[in-house]
């Protein structure tokens, strides 16, 4: 008990003092989840839309691929991109590894698969006559694929929120092709892992309950935006 009280005091005290090294590292922190973030929902949208909507060779194989992506080991997802970003691997040339941008890109190899998956269910849910219905009210294809995705906004959302939870809560994978390095890619779940390892388990429980607050601030934002509008769009 006295370890948890130590570890509260000691979140309040380095945020409120305007610890530099806790600033920076909450700072790279949102800033690597949230690209990551954006990243999959930019590819995961249209893929599951076309999973959804359409059919063509292949289809059930990817739905497939999308699911089991859902439950890939972070660790195995930062295996395959340090070997990509490695000095003699495919991408080495670019020296991507042990950088902020090789921890977005295995964080958007995690989160995509769930955003894949999740934004088809939430469209195969829709009436499937509901695009028919659209194009017969004068919608062009785009306009009802528009009108399609506001409809499903709600789990949408959801899939928005279940594809940040993954990423920010991470570790294995920003570990291994981050490095853990202080000053330039050291996030907040690394951050705890450093500090438990080395005893210091007031600070790691303080680093927890700093990204506990930051995936709270987070989701409570989406769930208002969620609750804010009307459930459905005629």
């Amino acid at each position: 008990m006295d370890v948890l009280l130590n570890g509260l005091t000691e979140a309040i005290r380095l945020l409120l003092t305007g610890d530099e090294d806790t600033w920076s590292i909450t700072a790279l922190t949102l800033r690597v989840s949230l690209t990551a973030t954006a990243i999959a929902l930019l590819v995961g949208l249209p893929v599951g839309a076309a999973i959804a909507l359409t059919r063509f060779p292949g289809r059930r194989v990817v739905l497939a691929g999308a699911n089991t992506g859902m439950g890939l080991p972070p660790v195995v997802v930062g295996l395959f991109v340090t070997v990509l970003l490695w000095r003699s691997g495919p991408l080495g040339a670019f020296g991507l590894l042990y950088t902020p941008t090789a921890m977005v890109i295995a964080q958007a190899a995690i989160a995509t698969p769930i955003v894949i998956a999740l934004v088809t269910v939430a469209l195969q849910q829709i009436d499937p006559d509901f695009m028919v219905q659209m194009r017969g009210l004068g919608a062009s294809r785009p306009q009802a694929l528009v009108a399609l995705l506001a409809e499903a906004r709600l789990p949408l959302l959801a899939a928005a929120m279940a594809g940040f939870g993954a990423v920010v809560s991470e570790v294995g994978a920003a570990q291994m092709v981050g490095g853990n390095i202080a000053g330039d890619t050291r996030v907040l779940t690394t951050a705890a892992v450093l500090a438990t390892s080395r005893g210091q388990f007031a600070l790691a429980i303080a680093f927890g309950l700093v990204l506990l607050a930051i995936a709270f601030a987070v989701n409570l934002a989406l769930t208002l935006i969620q609750h804010k509008q009307p459930a459905t769009v005629r």
